[in-house]
């Protein structure tokens, strides 16, 4: 958000407090502060004015996922009119709200918060409130505007992500350090979506509508498939907090997108392992007696960049850890490059690459508990007892297995380069 547009959303937040003779704030549809007036008629903000929520919302600049959803209960996502909202103070809500939505164009683009009378005395009248729903539709006309020049942004980010290195590149980054103007210094984190569900190659949400996005765009991959890229702006002391929350956010429509689904992901613990699938499908994440589902989509985290012009190298970093996530759910649903650990070579190899001829036979459907038992065998550093223990099966059946993986790959694992090959193959597989 620009200064000049924090001061017009402010001086606009400042003429509903007067029109209405009570404190407003705006806050943006994920319950981002934009701005608030602190506007009383004494000359002095009533203390009871300051219930935990209201303060927490003006020193954080924004709300907690529970008073979002607590608010939305409501039905102010689908509200055209002011919505009272009754005092709760078990929530923290010590005075009641009356919200104004903000709406441009029947979409709604946030929320204006105003604090309701004490019962008993008078509140503003249906006049003023309909005097304070024409300045929300103004900052409703002025949040579009902001969000379809973060729109706008979309083909320079796709250009910087793409192109081929050379004048062309260096082209595509002078414009996008144009386009984002004062936004251009950094630190600035890349974020993919795998996959992007869309039969619009434009249709990517708009970076106002997510949490500390400067830029998306859908980018191809592969024939028909789309991703989405996500251009987050770091605080100076954040350290990828603003970039998983906007991750998570595009997780959440993603999904919806699929119709709905809840992939959650878990993370690895000891004794975790991964079945191999078959080549091109994401194997299962499980532990003895359990399974986890493979993700159907996932997001990945580069690491963070100063310079627009290595945007580029942050993008594939992004990816190959959506990559990983999909491959491994022990990683997501959301993965940082950092964390990814031998993914971050396999996903730069070509998939033939990953595909060893020697390790193929092993990645059959009919030969996939020897995979398994393979690949949790070398996860262990070839201890026996604790992959016995791990697959829940007795030492001499896991000698037995061992033994039947040798002969059909013809490699030996008591050979530290052919058990690196193995592993690393187990692994590539799922890419």
């Amino acid at each position: 958000m620009t200064t000049d547009s924090r001061g017009d959303y402010q001086e606009l937040v400042d003429e509903i407090s007067e029109l209405l003779g009570v404190p407003a704030t705006l806050e943006n549809r994920d319950f981002e502060l934009i701005a608030f007036g602190a506007y009383d008629s004494e000359g002095e903000l009533d203390p009871s004015a300051l219930d935990p929520v209201r303060t927490r919302s003006i020193l954080t600049r924004r709300s907690t996922a529970a008073v979002r959803t607590w608010f939305e209960g409501f039905g102010i996502t689908r509200a055209t009119a002011p919505v009272r909202i009754p005092p709760t103070p078990e929530a923290g809500v010590y005075r009641g709200r009356i919200c104004l939505p903000v709406r441009h164009r029947g979409v709604v683009l946030g929320y204006v918060w105003l604090l309701d009378s004490e019962p008993g005395a008078p509140g503003p009248t249906d006049p003023q409130l309909d005097a304070a729903m024409r300045v929300a539709a103004r900052i409703g006309a002025l949040l579009a505007d902001e969000a379809q020049h973060g729109a706008d942004l979309s083909r320079e980010l796709r250009a910087v992500l793409t192109t081929e290195r050379g004048w062309q590149a260096d082209m595509a980054v002078a414009a996008l350090r144009t386009a984002l103007g004062p936004r251009g210094d950094g630190p600035y984190v890349v974020v993919c979506v795998a996959p992007w569900s869309s039969a619009d190659p434009d249709d990517a949400p708009s970076a106002r509508t997510v949490p500390h996005a400067t830029a998306l765009c859908t980018v191809p991959w592969g024939p028909t498939a789309q991703w989405l890229a996500a251009l987050i702006r770091l605080r100076a002391t954040d350290t990828l907090t603003s970039a998983t929350s906007a991750a998570t956010r595009l997780l959440e429509r993603a999904r919806g997108a699929e119709g709905g689904g809840t992939d959650t992901g878990t993370q690895r613990t000891p004794g975790t392992h991964d079945t191999p699938g078959t080549h091109g499908t994401p194997g299962t994440h499980s532990t003895p007696g359990a399974a986890t589902a493979p993700l159907t989509v996932a997001a990945g985290i580069a690491s963070p960049r100063v310079a627009l012009a290595d945007l580029a190298a942050a993008w594939q970093e992004a990816s190959a850890a959506a990559r990983a996530a999909l491959a491994e759910p022990g990683f997501g649903p959301v993965a940082e490059w950092s964390r990814i650990g031998p993914y971050r070579l396999l996903t730069s190899l070509p998939p033939e690459t990953a595909q060893d001829p020697a390790v193929r036979p092993l990645l059959s459907p009919t030969h996939r508990e020897l995979a398994r038992t393979a690949e949790v065998y070398l996860d262990c550093a070839g201890q026996a007892a604790r992959t016995a223990a791990e697959l829940g099966i007795h030492r001499q059946t896991l000698y037995y297995r061992l033994s039947r993986v040798e002969q059909l790959t013809g490699l030996d694992l008591d050979d530290g380069e052919h058990r690196l090959l193995l592993h690393m193959a187990l692994k590539g597989a799922r890419l």
